[in-house]
């Protein structure tokens, strides 16, 4: 496949210098955000701006999706300290909205849910009027690990289905339909905690298939949408196939708007975690 040229409109600056601050905040407290692992575009302008989504429970991916840029291998043993260091850096920040995220962790009993829950405690006992957002795994479909993350009663649960049911061979290990069980199960156990997910465009999805993925968000009771463009992070990364104009985005915002979701982000650069704070 013939390798597309990245058009203007997505080749963003980036200023090291405006990171610096965040970066030795972080190596500090050995904190991990996917804002660097996964090499979002949009890190210059979030760490200037002193936000962060915080990568909990180590580096490394127990699946191997060939769209992303997290590491895949074998995890260390969860950071039982982590919760409090994440906690601290809410503090030290100031952060009205924090999001909270992890890599897949298959080889954990619970998939991570009573880290997730320890990380919220620690966030809450430190920085009581922050907003929680949880971007989480699929738990491997298990009800009781997502019960577990809903008891702490987090802000926002977030899970992302990332591209349409056909194109799903780049999410290994995973599921379109367990995945959208995931948000529905989640609005039965806690219905008062607004569910989100995000897509990313521009893998070979036609638009009559991501119509049907809004619509089956919804109907699972989605309130919150991003849709962003996929970008590879490196030329042994899953290639892209479109590069969508900003005008898309666009029409495709107020389409889902008038769909029924609560609130969309939908650009070039928008990420789950983009603007997160806007959506409570």
């Amino acid at each position: 496949m013939k390798l597309q040229r990245k058009p203007e409109w997505l080749r963003k600056k980036c200023n090291p210098g405006e990171q610096a601050e965040m970066r030795t905040m972080l190596a500090a407290l050995r904190l991990t955000t996917v804002c660097q692992q996964a090499r979002c575009p949009n890190i210059a302008e979030c760490f200037s701006c002193g936000q962060a989504t915080f990568l909990i429970m180590g580096r490394d991916c127990t699946r191997q999706c060939s769209f992303c840029n997290v590491e895949k291998g074998s995890p260390l043993p969860t950071d039982r300290d982590e919760p409090r260091r994440v906690a601290e850096a809410v503090l030290r920040l100031k952060l009205s909205h924090v999001v909270v995220t992890s890599p897949t962790r298959d080889d954990l009993p619970d998939g991570g849910a009573g880290h997730y829950a320890a990380t919220v405690d620690a966030i809450r006992e430190q920085s009581p009027d922050t907003a929680v957002e949880l971007l989480v795994p699929d738990f491997g479909g298990d009800e009781q690990a997502l019960a577990a993350v809903l008891a702490v009663r987090p802000e926002i649960l977030a899970h992302n289905l990332e591209t349409v049911p056909r194109l799903y061979a780049v999410r290994s290990g995973a599921s379109y339909q367990r995945s959208l069980n995931l948000l529905k199960r989640a609005a039965g156990l806690a219905p008062d905690i607004p569910t989100k997910s995000g897509i990313m465009l521009g893998l070979g999805e036609d638009d009559d298939e991501v119509q049907a993925v809004l619509q089956d968000l919804l109907r699972v009771g989605c309130s919150y949408l991003s849709i962003g463009q996929y970008l590879a992070p490196s030329k042994r990364h899953q290639p892209v196939v479109e590069y969508l104009r900003p005008e898309r985005f666009e029409m495709l915002r107020q389409q889902a708007l008038a769909a029924g979701f609560r609130h969309v982000e939908s650009g070039p650069y928008v990420r789950s975690s983009y603007h997160a704070a806007t959506y409570t």
